[in-house]
């Protein structure tokens, strides 16, 4: 008899581990369909003129052992062999040296990084999370400092009841006034809309274990802490952890290796295959149609299982007649919001590095910082040198860069040509005294569509979706998109091993699955 098939859409984190998992566990053959050219989803690395980007900013670092382990499988830290149970003790990982490695260790290829990222906000830089110290202080003055302090006691004990909206969520954990100074207008520029119109979803799967005690604590334990930084971090919030493992050449590199050895073990994956027709029978999927962008042609796949990683909105239209029309409403009615990264090389920065933290350049040392400032659109931008020394061409001569900006397709920034929009983010990095024009290089430009998975438009009514697609029992959604949750990397390779635990054990329900990231235990921030 042949091998089972699974039909795998989108060669992001998820379809990737699903297919690796499949390999690994069973004899089902695994191919992918991906639409674009591209491996590894919003997680791909981007190399410009060998300059690399990472769309997003990824950490590397969960707390589930199981993710940790499989990342130093593909690629092991120096030191630290995949096969030695030392990888799963974070006392022992995270005790290395995470300075910049010397670049002729060519054979690192999980680095350690610090973390440090920052609030940019009237033309000054904040810690992020924000703490309480002299820096604090001085940037924001005594008097908002109080009526801070006033704001979240008072909501200590007369907190929001029934929490209806993402603005009642962090009014309830940080306070209006720390609310309104940090979190409204961020958010606003990330999402496109007032928070008060955005479901507390996002914030229980986001950030639900962060709150103002628990950065004070956090802050009082490094104080006494200072010389241990042998941390496990298993038990900090992921906001405020130190350290992370971050692939030598961005994240990437760990997909494009994990794609390699799919199809080393037997697995096949396409590239510019759109699925445009999904067959249903007797609930269960048959067969996926797709169309080859390089030659126009369909083709079809025979499938025994089905993994989707693929927005629902375009999975639901591909599933054709056999979709009730409600459903199909739904699904028509959930909202995305877009993305787009303009990579700048730069001579250098006219912001200083004043820390005390070395790095190369005497550049600012943070990885990513929130741009906080209300007359920009630009929501973070990223310093690739800070996360690999080996994203960067010339590192000791330039600076790399990336601008991100959220958009929803179809309007005025999403509608701009590329060179338009390139000068109107070097405008606005120049506005706010982050560059000066002269010193740039080069830049780039990456768009990203239907990036982030909103709980807008007809969210209310997603478990209808759930219920209907959980009814196929050969059929497993996976992913960030693929279950409209807006869901870390970690989470996505989550749900697509547990679908693959499903199989090999004989589980039907799919409620596991759609339990990965509901936990507390599994909650962070972007």
């Amino acid at each position: 008899m042949s091998k089972k098939t699974a039909v795998i859409i989108g060669a992001g984190p998820a379809g990737l581990t699903a297919a690796y998992e499949l390999l690994k566990k069973t004899d089902i053959k695994p191919v992918i369909f991906e639409s674009t050219n591209e491996i590894g989803g919003i997680a791909r690395t981007f190399n410009y003129k060998g300059n690399r980007m990472d769309m997003g900013g990824h950490r590397f670092f969960s707390k589930s052992e199981r993710v940790m382990k499989w990342w130093l499988d593909i690629l092991p830290m120096q030191g630290y062999p995949a096969k030695d149970d030392l990888l799963l003790n974070r006392e022992k990982v995270y005790s290395r040296n995470p300075n910049a490695p010397d670049p002729e260790k060519t054979d690192e290829v999980m680095l350690i990084r610090n973390r440090l990222s920052r609030i940019y906000y009237l033309r000054k830089f904040f810690d992020y999370p924000v703490s309480l110290n002299i820096n604090t202080v001085k940037n924001l003055g005594i008097m908002r400092i109080i009526r801070i302090g006033l704001s979240y006691i008072r909501i200590c004990f007369f907190p929001v009841k029934n929490e209806s909206s993402l603005e009642d969520f962090m009014i309830n954990r940080f306070g209006k006034e720390l609310y309104m100074t940090f979190f409204k207008d961020y958010t606003q520029k990330v999402w496109g809309v007032h928070p008060s119109k955005i479901k507390p979803d996002w914030g229980t799967q986001r950030i639900k274990g962060l709150s103002v005690t628990k950065v004070l604590m956090h802050a009082i334990k490094n104080i006494f802490n200072k010389s241990d930084k042998s941390i496990s971090q298993k038990k900090t919030e992921t906001s405020l952890i130190e350290q992370f493992l971050y692939p030598k050449y961005g994240p990437g590199h760990l997909w494009e290796e994990a794609s390699a050895r799919i199809i080393s073990m037997g697995g096949e994956i396409f590239l510019n295959h759109k699925v445009i027709g999904i067959k249903c029978d007797n609930n269960c999927i048959s067969e996926v149609e797709t169309l080859d962008g390089n030659t126009a042609f369909k083709k079809r796949a025979a499938a025994d299982y089905v993994f989707s990683s693929m927005p629902i909105k375009e999975l639901i239209r591909a599933m054709g007649d056999a979709v009730d029309s409600k459903i199909k409403q739904t699904a028509e009615g959930l909202v995305y919001r877009d993305f787009i990264t303009v990579g700048l090389l730069l001579k250098k920065l006219k912001i200083q590095n004043q820390t005390g933290i070395k790095t190369i350049g005497n550049i600012v040392p943070d990885i990513w910082i929130y741009i906080q400032e209300r007359d920009v659109n630009l929501g973070r931008f990223q310093v690739f040198n800070n996360w690999s020394p080996y994203m960067v061409r010339d590192l000791e001569n330039t600076v790399w860069v990336g601008l991100e900006y959220f958009c929803n397709d179809g309007d005025e920034l999403w509608n701009m040509d590329d060179k338009e929009f390139i000068n109107f983010a070097v405008n606005e990095l120049v506005k706010i005294g982050i560059i000066d024009p002269v010193d740039v290089i080069d830049r780039c430009l990456v768009r990203v569509p239907k990036a982030y998975p909103a709980y807008l438009g007809t969210y209310d009514c997603f478990d209808e979706i759930k219920d209907y697609v959980s009814s196929f029992e050969n059929l497993f959604l996976v992913g960030r998109n693929g279950m409209h949750r807006y869901n870390n990397m970690d989470h996505s390779m989550l749900t697509a091993m547990i679908a693959v635990d499903n199989i090999v054990n004989g589980v039907k329900t799919k409620e596991n699955i759609w339990a990965v990231n509901t936990e507390e235990s599994h909650h962070e921030e972007r």
